[in-house]
């Protein structure tokens, strides 16, 4: 039972934690970049064209259909580096993702050159095969160094003796199209933003295949922010995947671009005819409230924070309501403070112990067969 002197003390801490999130919600809104009449104009028209071809293929009733099937990677290359002491692998491979002939937004999507090549961070064990974790990032990161902290990539690697495999997400570090990692994926064009997740998840897939043909005995996938988001509807495509954890996920897009947009953007939205209920359609096809998760409900794991102000807890608890409500976690901490709570970790480990056993082994011929070029 906690003191009651302690209670002020744990207030003060909640209470500075929640305070770093709200000054990087000012900060992003402060740096937003504002559209001007005609490009909320082509948005909206984009919209409105999408939700009617979406309708006719079918996917806005069977939103896994959009996806189509997955492919192997091609052309694999793979430099050697280091980041916080920890070595690694730069993996490079084709993004082959091009919304279909007729989707509005397609020949946009196409002239953004950097993120026609994948990019993912690899930390591997040499030797016997060994299970794989899967970190999919969160908004805005996409580097080695807040990559491997966020996600305490020497501790999975070097204390549980995973292979670890993080994917940069479209728009983000290496791939990004403008000044900062990550913006695009959310800056108002709703078309770019299905195109980015939908890209994400084929890649995901990819390397998914990939680590199983290089004799993967199991693999995981962890997910912060928006990569739980990404985890999570990635569950609806993969059935083998041995567990995946949504940390402090979002699950509905609209609802947290209306949240976190300049309120003189949504005013001038909403005079040009902005329809909030057509984007909701549109995002359906990109939405894990709308996809039913492959994997049983025992591999399922959801944690968030009850102070987090960037990912609203309510969305949280929609996505665990959505899968069945499974194994879930609650931190006294808020969205940007989980890496340094002890009780994620302490939550994390018995999971992953449990969930990517490494007493399968398989022939190491074949791991060196399909293994990328080192330079």
């Amino acid at each position: 039972m906690i003191a009651k002197s302690m209670l002020p003390f744990r207030d003060t801490v909640l209470g500075a934690k929640i305070a770093v999130d709200e000054l990087a919600c000012i900060a992003r809104r402060a740096f937003t970049r504002h559209l001007l009449e005609d490009q909320w104009r082509r948005i909206i028209s984009e919209v409105e064209q999408a939700e009617g071809f979406f309708l006719r293929q079918g996917w806005l009733d069977e939103p896994t259909l959009y996806h189509g099937a997955s492919a192997r990677m091609s052309d694999i290359r793979a430099t050697r580096a280091q980041c916080l002491g920890v070595d690694f692998q730069h993996l490079r491979f084709a993004s082959n993702y091009e919304p279909l002939s007729g989707e509005p937004g397609r020949e946009r999507w196409i002239g953004y050159a950097p993120n026609r090549t994948a990019h993912a961070w690899v930390v591997r064990h040499g030797g016997r095969p060994r299970p794989w974790l899967i970190c999919i990032p969160g908004y805005s990161m996409g580097t080695p160094y807040l990559d491997m902290t966020a996600f305490s990539v020497a501790w999975l690697h070097q204390r549980l003796g995973l292979n670890v495999l993080v994917p940069v997400l479209p728009f983000h570090g290496p791939r990004r199209v403008h000044w900062a990692s990550g913006e695009g994926f959310f800056a108002g064009d709703c078309l770019d933003t299905v195109h980015a997740e939908a890209q994400a998840i084929l890649e995901l897939r990819q390397l998914v295949v990939w680590l199983r043909e290089l004799g993967a005995p199991s693999i995981g996938v962890y997910g912060l922010s928006l990569g739980g988001y990404t985890a999570a509807l990635l569950a609806a495509f993969e059935p083998d995947l041995a567990c995946v954890i949504a940390g402090i996920p979002a699950s509905d897009f609209a609802r947290l671009a209306r949240l976190h947009t300049p309120p003189r953007m949504l005013e001038m939205a909403a005079a040009l005819g902005f329809d909030w209920v057509k984007v909701e359609r549109v995002l359906r096809v990109i939405s894990p409230l709308a996809t039913k998760p492959l994997i049983p409900k025992a591999r399922r794991y959801i944690f968030g924070g009850l102070g987090d102000r960037i990912v609203p807890r309510s969305q949280v608890r929609d996505l665990w309501k959505h899968w069945e409500r499974p194994k879930a976690m609650w931190y006294r901490g808020s969205h940007l403070s989980f890496c340094w709570e002890p009780r994620v970790q302490g939550w994390l480990r018995p999971i992953l112990r449990g969930s990517l056993c490494d007493e399968i082994v398989r022939p190491a011929a074949v791991a060196d067969e399909l293994a990328p070029q080192v330079a």
